[in-house]
């Protein structure tokens, strides 16, 4: 069992194990004796980071730790998670960091690593890493330290890679479009690139003070950009979370378009170009049951992996897919980027907008979902309530009352200590009846 990463590096509560200065620098320092392995000087790593107070001091905590074993530091500032495996292969760096928690509120932070190709580490690669942190790392000689230095374009390098995705010769004049930033790392960038291309833009979430990251807005909470399309008469709206690798799309009244829709549009849309890579569209075990079924009918495929957008792009690379993602509006369009990417993502739903003349409304909605209900029980971090006796029977029992008529998926957050209860049936009684059981009894083992 591993001790620091999850399912999307280490994530935790600042200044407590593991998100801790000290622990960052013994990170830093074993991924820099990983990637280090020659011993020469010429060894790079890029670090990005969103907008929570807690970044600085994970910043120069890293910094220490690489540098103390000879890797080159390059920060790239407040960027996007999708900058950061993008400057990974641009600067021809051996690593990528990002100092990142995502959609979690801003008392939380995280550790994020992208190998040279731009894609996020294997778990194998991170077991390596992680044996390393706990072992006794030997430090570099005193001339071979490495240096650190700040890349000051890598915003301006990465809005102009996201521009490169939208059509050539398309504009978005007389679009008026909410972006909704969620006062995190792309409250510079996704203005300023929607402007660019000719859109009225009306910014939510674009003042960020270290504390306000993904609050009350933001991919997770829509509702701020909600007023603001309706108050303004806007277009759509494309909200983003705290580190721009998830949206979600909001129409003309404010209605949330999921990434299963959004990935449902995306799909019908490429492969009528002939662009679908495989036939197929890549997604996890949480995605609407809705959704397989509008892909079989397109005579198209739905290849469902575990929870986590990493294990999506494992999937894509190894099938030769080129989009995949996740309801929670993590889009992975590998054609242009090397993780999920929401402002690109965004910009295809923009973009088809432009093309077919349609309202977001009548794009946001490509399939009917079938009814899914999904509740979060948190639990003390030292308990395991889903080995009490009474749980495992009560998912027994809502196993055998779904057969036939639904699914049932439960498991442990990799990022949280929640257990996710998800359910999905055309019964909605049953639905409410099945995941509430379920729910009342991790409750009372928690």
């Amino acid at each position: 069992m591993r001790k620091l990463f999850g399912t999307d590096g280490v994530r935790g509560t600042a200044n407590q194990y593991p998100m801790t200065a000290e622990m960052a620098l013994k990170i830093g320092a074993a991924a820099g004796r990983y990637f280090r392995n020659d011993g020469s000087n010429g060894h790079r790593v890029v670090i990005g980071k969103d907008t929570r107070l807690s970044g600085y001091m994970f910043e120069n905590a890293l910094t220490a730790g690489l540098t103390s074993t000879g890797m080159n530091v390059l920060l790239l500032g407040p960027v996007p998670t999708p900058a950061v495996g993008l400057m990974t292969t641009s600067m021809r760096a051996d690593v990528g960091v990002m100092i990142s928690a995502s959609h979690n509120p801003h008392h939380d932070n995280g550790i994020k690593f992208f190998g040279p190709d731009g894609f996020k580490l294997s778990d194998e690669a991170e077991a390596e890493i992680e044996a390393l942190v706990f072992s006794d790392l030997v430090p570099a000689q005193a001339n071979n330290i490495g240096r650190a230095k700040r890349v000051d374009d890598a915003r301006f390098r990465y809005q102009e890679r996201v521009k490169s995705t939208f059509p050539s010769g398309q504009r978005l004049d007389g679009m008026k479009v909410v972006i909704d930033c969620a006062n995190g790392a792309a409250h510079r960038c996704a203005p300023e690139v929607l402007w660019e291309l000719g859109a009225e833009v009306i910014p939510v979430g674009t003042s960020p003070n270290g504390y306000n990251i993904n609050e009350n807005c933001g991919s997770t909470s829509t509702q701020t950009a909600a007023d603001a399309i309706v108050s303004h008469n806007a277009d759509v709206g494309i909200c983003l979370d705290g580190d721009a690798d998830r949206v979600m799309v909001l129409d003309e009244n404010g209605q949330v378009c999921d990434g299963d829709q959004l990935m449902a549009l995306m799909a019908t849309r490429w492969a009528e170009m002939d662009m679908l890579r495989g036939g197929a569209l890549v997604a996890t075990v949480m995605s609407n049951l809705g959704l397989e079924r509008h892909l079989e009918a397109k005579g198209l495929r739905l290849e469902r992996t575990g929870v986590g957008d990493r294990y999506v792009v494992e999937a894509m690379r190894n099938g030769g897919y080129n989009l995949g993602g996740e309801q929670s509006g993590h889009i992975v369009m590998t054609d242009y980027t090397t993780t999920g990417d929401g402002l690109i993502a965004g910009l295809q739903f923009l973009s088809e907008m432009q093309r077919s003349g349609k309202p977001a409304s009548a794009l946001s909605r490509t399939f009917e979902p079938v009814p899914q209900l999904l509740k979060n029980v948190r639990y003390d971090a030292g308990s395991d309530p889903l080995n009490a006796a009474l749980v495992k029977a009560a998912i027994a029992q809502a196993e055998a009352d779904l057969v036939g008529t639904g699914r049932l998926l439960i498991r442990k957050s990799g990022t949280e200590p929640l257990v996710r209860v998800m359910a999905e049936c055309e019964d909605n009684a049953l639905l409410e009846q099945v995941v509430d059981g379920i729910v009342a009894e991790v409750e009372a083992a928690a």
